[in-house]
């Protein structure tokens, strides 16, 4: 079987070609790796490889293979990397509107009437919203992305010259614009010059006339005809007035499938909360719920079965999954704890991301790196959130600071997030980790980058001749994705070590922040010619 926790263990044990299990950690290789590894310049080298290039000098590698012995397991691999098939089940794209205008008409102020709830900065200073940011929102059941533009400005200058570009990228990426216009200062040449744009775009355009707040203003919003846009349409982004007309318009045009967008990722991501018994879980369940839906008692073992909560973190719905405190050893649990950690487990597998809470007042334990190293046997992503930071004092951080150095230096790549889940500090943070962690177990790297880094990495650093043989890497493959998983076609055996150099370059050029990396052998000999 092969092991899902590479970084940990990352000599895979697969069939026959594979070399037996590398126990040591993975970010520490020999000294040679090390010192080899200093004042490289692989990623400036690797960023001057033409992408077409990259995939000629790959084709031409995979075609070498054909003098060694392939078995159809290897065929069909290597077929599948081609298609690129990685499992992940896909949700058609939102039809996305994109609201744009010069500054300060109220643009953000109609995305927040238009959401219902507080999400876009909004000022009277112009210029706020710099950003091009995206939010899900829902009207007469149907859901869509809502996009907030910069002001945009002819001729703009410096970082508004990269606003103005924000809102044409927004324009393009658009099933349905909305241009605001502020009816109270009525069109002005730059109005006009959004107006020229917007023709260009042969999508559904939208005048809103914004600032009417009664209907004695109403004529300022007839003299917009003028523009050629067609009607249009009052509203009153502060008080709501108008709003629902204009959604009710929109959405007669708006498609049901974006022809934009990207595809998202089906269903709400699956967080699992795992961590020894009493150090928070249910705590942050509860919080992140915003309601008490799981029982939280000083008592250890509170929880037994795993709680799934749909919960809106961060403008994303998540399904958390509460999960029992997992104890030393299954073995030595009786009754109900042998079956809550068997389901604990059970859960893991069905999750995603995993968060494991750490009680920063106790000492890191051995069954802390035993739950982590759970995570990694399972392949799952993960995010390390270390609970009761409100009660640290200066000496114990001190001290954990230290255990996490000699402890957890093998998952130093897991995004880290402070928190206190009795009184919510910091909860917030916990969304940029799952998503970086997600985004990175979600992660494909094209065949020709692959072998490009391969063949860069091994000029530079051949691996070490062993017994007067130097194995040679042919060729290099991306299998599957969730988590990243590489196969190398090699002519030998690969030092455990040259492996974990690998694996860390692999997190210095590509990022792979909080997902395990999975790194294969095929040992294959040349085809004896007749």
């Amino acid at each position: 079987m092969t092991d899902r926790g590479a970084d940990h263990d990352p000599a895979d044990q697969g069939p026959a070609d594979q070399g037996p299990a590398d126990q040591g950690p993975a970010d520490q290789g020999p000294a040679e790796y090390e010192a080899a590894s200093e004042g490289d310049r692989l990623a400036e080298r690797l960023a001057d490889v033409d992408d077409g290039l990259a995939e000629q000098r790959a084709a031409a590698l995979r075609s070498g293979l054909e003098d060694y012995d392939l078995d159809e397991e290897d065929l069909d691999l290597l077929e599948l990397s081609e298609e690129g098939e990685d499992g992940i089940t896909y949700l058609p794209a939102l039809p996305v509107i994109a609201i744009v205008g010069r500054p300060n008409v109220g643009k953000s102020a109609l995305v927040n009437r238009i959401l219902g709830r507080r999400e876009a900065v909004v000022e009277d200073t112009p210029g706020v919203t710099r950003d091009r940011v995206s939010y899900k929102g829902e009207w007469l059941d149907r859901r869509f992305t809502l996009v907030d533009t910069g002001g945009w400005e002819p001729d703009a200058k410096g970082i508004d010259a990269s606003v103005a570009a924000q809102a044409e990228v927004a324009i393009d990426l658009s099933d349905v614009v909305l241009f605001v216009v502020d009816a109270t200062v009525g069109a002005t040449a730059t109005d006009e010059h959004v107006v020229r744009l917007l023709r260009k775009t042969k999508k559904p355009v939208f005048l809103v006339a914004n600032k009417v707040d009664d209907a004695r203003q109403e004529p300022e919003a007839a003299a917009l005809w003028n523009l050629g846009l067609g009607e249009p349409h009052p509203v009153s982004a502060l008080h709501g007035r108008g709003v629902a007309d204009l959604l009710d318009e929109v959405f007669t045009v708006l498609p049901e499938v974006s022809a934009v967008a990207k595809q998202e990722v089906g269903g709400p991501r699956r967080v699992a909360i795992l961590g020894r018994p009493n150090v928070g879980k249910s705590s942050l369940l509860n919080k992140a719920a915003g309601e008490e839906r799981v029982v939280v008692n000083e008592l250890a073992g509170t929880t037994r079965d795993p709680v799934d909560e749909q919960i809106e973190l961060g403008g994303r719905i998540w399904r958390f999954v509460d999960t029992a405190g997992i104890r030393r050893r299954v073995h030595l649990q009786h009754g109900a704890d042998f079956y809550a950690t068997l389901r604990t487990q059970a859960a893991l597998e069905k999750a995603e991301v995993a968060v494991v809470i750490i009680d920063v007042t106790q000492p890191i334990s051995e069954q802390d790196v035993r739950i982590i190293d759970l995570v990694l046997e399972s392949g799952r992503a993960l995010v390390i959130a270390y609970n009761k930071w409100d009660l640290l004092d200066d000496d114990r951080r001190r001290y954990l600071e230290r255990e996490i150095e000699q402890d957890l230096h093998h998952v130093a790549w897991a995004p880290r997030v402070n928190i206190s889940a009795r009184t919510g500090r910091h909860l917030e943070k916990l969304v940029p980790a799952l998503e970086a962690a997600l985004d990175s177990w979600d992660t494909r790297i094209a065949t020709g980058k692959f072998n490009a880094f391969l063949t860069e990495l091994t000029q530079e650093h051949p691996h070490p001749v062993r017994g007067g043989k130097q194995p040679r890497i042919l060729f290099g493959t991306q299998a599957s994705t969730r988590p990243p998983t590489f196969v190398l076609f090699t002519t030998g055996f690969l030092d455990p070590g040259y492996r974990r150099f690998i694996q860390r370059r692999l997190r210095e050029i590509y990022g792979f922040v909080g997902t395990p990396i999975v790194v294969n052998m095929r040992v294959r000999e040349r085809r004896q010619r007749s």
